[in-house]
This record gives structure tokens, C-alpha cells and sequence, in this order.
């Protein structure tokens, strides 16, 4: 998966083979074809294993509350940490992610995804809601919608046109401070 992954950054979707992917690894492309028929499966099982580290990476991110929480999430989602690898991966994610409106597979994958981020993003909101960091009268729903087809727009955005993804970050964030928080939580008072 991980050879996968660097070919996917080297190379794109759509000029990927199934040698690239072999160069990347002591295998040959023949052991490659003993465990996945095609680049279509191997890139499959590759989204299953992206996903599971992405639900791993939800699990662990830290804070003592839910609004810290949602913050280090927008921080991690919107900041590159190797801008040149960020944006290959991204820009090859976003080559199979135009398939799936024409693939099933990729398609079910790929809104795994967008579940598991929004259900994240709304159990911090209700989770928030509940403990007061959170107003009340939000809609935790489409507040959730929101972060997460903002977030992806960035993504999509700063690899189609290269839109600075820090600046809806810092949107975002500041959103959060303006707009989210209650009235008598903490850190509305400590402003």
C-alpha cells in the first residue's frame, strides 16, 4: 500500500501501472497480479486501506474538548505537511475520485468517507452542544454538512487551482471563535 501510495504521488491515476507500482517495492509485477487481477483492485484495496488509517487518525486526535478537537482536525485536514507530496497525492486522489460518478466501487468508498468525516465533525458538534463550549441553537446537521463540503471544496480547490488551503483554514477556525462557540464557554471569556 505504501508502494501504492508513492506511485500514486510519482505518477497520478490515470498514467499509473501496475510496473510503477512494482518499482516502488522488492516485488515484481507479476507478484502484484497474483494478489490484485488489476490497477482498478489494487487501488481499491489501497482507498480500504487509506480509510483505515484515516478512522485510525480520527481516533487519536487530541484535545480536552470537543471544540480543541474539531480545531486540531481542521488543522491537520488543511495543512500540508510536505506541500510537493501533499499536492501529488492529492491531485491523484482527486483524479480517482472524478471516476467514481462512473465506478460503484469507487463511489462507495469515497462516501465512506465523506460519512465518517461528517459523523466525526457532528459528534464533536453535539458532543460541544452538550458540555456548553457549544451553542445551543445551532444545527449540529447542516453545521456538520458545512465543515465537511468546506473542507473538501479547500482540498479539491487548492489542488485544481492551487487556492492557498491556510486561508479557508483560518476561515474556518475563525468560524469556529465567531460564530460556534457559547456565550459562557471558556474560551469566549478568555477573548
Amino acid at each position: 500500500m505504501e508502494a501504492t501510495y508513492r506511485a500514486l504521488c510519482e505518477h497520478g491515476y490515470a498514467s499509473l501501472r501496475m510496473q510503477d507500482i512494482a518499482d516502488e517495492t522488492t516485488k515484481t509485477k507479476a507478484a502484484l497480479h497474483y494478489h490484485y487481477d488489476t490497477k482498478h483492485e489494487l487501488l481499491l484495496a489501497f482507498l480500504e486501506f487509506i480509510h483505515e488509517e484515516f478512522v485510525e487518525n480520527l481516533e487519536t486526535i487530541e484535545g480536552d474538548d470537543p471544540v480543541t478537537r474539531l480545531r486540531t482536525y481542521i488543522h491537520e485536514r488543511l495543512t500540508p505537511h510536505d506541500e510537493q507530496q501533499h499536492q501529488r497525492f492529492q491531485t491523484a486522489l482527486l483524479e480517482i475520485k472524478a471516476q467514481a460518478p462512473y465506478d460503484d466501487a469507487y463511489h462507495e468508498r469515497l462516501a465512506e468517507f465523506d460519512r465518517r468525516s461528517y459523523a466525526f465533525v457532528h459528534e464533536l458538534l453535539i458532543e460541544g452542544i452538550e458540555n456548553g463550549t457549544v451553542r445551543s441553537d445551532i444545527d449540529a446537521e447542516r453545521v456538520g454538512e458545512f465543515f465537511v463540503t468546506t473542507i473538501n471544496g479547500a482540498e479539491t480547490r487548492h489542488v485544481a487551482i492551487n487556492h492557498p488551503i491556510e486561508e479557508t483554514r483560518d476561515f474556518l477556525l475563525g468560524y469556529i471563535d465567531t460564530t460556534l462557540l457559547a456565550e459562557e464557554s471558556p474560551e469566549v471569556a478568555a477573548r
